[in-house]
């Protein structure tokens, strides 16, 4: 049911929002691979000329393995479209990714896309950060202040945040970046905009996995085989 609802939201992003002669962001995770699948052939088939940026070794694979044509933010530093997956998506469009700890790639590719869409099924879908993933927020930290930073945002901001740990590799898990990861278990919900830049200034955090106003649309794939869409709320 989860598998088909990602292939609905994936499919529906790459129709609306691609276009020829486009550069597109593509995100990391596991609904991603549906996109990308609509989206190589829909090259194929339309004969399209796209551009691909990845946010991750993942994606980067992916890119490759449909045989779409590979660029970085080097080149092609502005995007028209950036598409990614999330963790959790909440009322406001505020998201928590990193679950697949691609965080900061993710946050760079979408901040330099002209419209950053994002697809999920219907599981990520929560009134408040929080509700559905249990996970905490993820924040990319360099190795040698992981200590210090887990301490600060325990103290500033409740909760713990935890080293997370790999599954198949002894000790914790190394980013493509060859950084650590804290997964942050909040108590409450926050002002996610305040505390995603109180957090970011403490010295030795990379990213944090808050995307707070970023996302331009959600697709969620539903139970039903419907999708449905989520624009931000009007202010």
């Amino acid at each position: 049911m989860a598998e088909e609802a990602k292939k609905l939201s994936g499919y529906a992003a790459v129709d609306n929002h691609v276009q020829n002669h486009q550069v597109v962001g593509v995100g990391s995770g596991s609904t991603i691979m549906y996109a990308v699948d609509r989206l190589a052939e829909r090259v194929r088939q339309e004969k399209l000329n796209i551009v691909c940026v990845p946010t991750s070794f993942q994606a980067r694979q992916l890119i490759l393995q449909h045989g779409l044509t590979l660029s970085d933010l080097d080149r092609h530093p502005e995007l028209d479209v950036a598409i990614d997956g999330a963790d959790e998506v909440d009322a406001a469009l505020t998201l928590i990714k990193g679950g697949g700890g691609c965080l900061t790639q993710e946050k760079i590719v979408a901040g330099c896309a002209k419209h950053f869409i994002v697809i999920a099924d219907f599981r990520k879908d929560s009134a408040t950060l929080g509700q559905q993933w249990k996970k905490g927020v993820p924040i990319e930290v360099i190795p040698m202040a992981y200590v210090p930073v887990s301490r600060t945002i325990a103290k500033r901001f409740g909760g713990e945040a935890v080293l997370r740990m790999a599954v198949s590799k002894a000790g914790p898990v190394v980013t493509d970046n060859s950084n650590f990861i804290l997964d942050w278990k909040f108590e409450h919900a926050h002002n996610w905009k305040e505390v995603n830049t109180a957090i970011k200034m403490i010295p030795g955090v990379v990213e944090t996995g808050l995307f707070v106003g970023m996302a331009e649309r959600v697709y969620f794939g539903m139970e039903d085989g419907s999708v449905r869409v989520r624009d931000p709320p009007v202010n």
